[in-house]
């Protein structure tokens, strides 16, 4: 059964390309507009991954961890944080305080993020599927 991974961005146009890269490389891939409606999603499933942006309506992704972090069910819910250049986030501070693995700066390589990716949910089988789809 392959990987679930939630994508949280109010960016469109990142939520397509991020959504056809992971599921060429074979991920289930959900997407949310913003982390109002990923939190809601994450309560009726929790994903093996989420990939959240910073700076989003209704909830951001900083509110959108808390959340998740307070939750039992998710506390241990793998995070990337995704964030405008400019925005300056201290990633260190992030891993501290909060548990996310890691925050990639907009815009970023698909490829490298899918990288990233298949080195947290490991797996074999995600890894040579990657390798041999390494196009964009």
């Amino acid at each position: 059964m392959p990987k679930r991974i939630l994508i949280c961005d109010d960016e469109v146009h990142i939520l397509l390309v991020a959504e056809f890269k992971f599921r060429r490389a074979g991920y289930d891939v959900e997407t949310a507009g913003d982390g109002q409606e990923a939190w809601e999603m994450i309560q009726r499933r929790v994903p093996d991954l989420l990939i959240t942006d910073c700076q989003m309506p209704r909830l951001n992704g900083f509110g959108l961890t808390q959340k998740l972090r307070e939750n039992p069910a998710t506390a241990e819910l793998p995070i990337l944080m995704l964030t405008a250049k400019g925005f300056e986030i201290d990633a260190r501070q992030l891993a501290a305080q909060w548990k996310v693995l890691g925050l990639i700066s907009k815009p970023f390589s698909p490829r490298e993020v899918l990288n990233t990716v298949n080195r947290i949910l490991g797996g074999a089988e995600a890894a040579s599927v990657a390798a041999a789809d390494c196009r964009f």
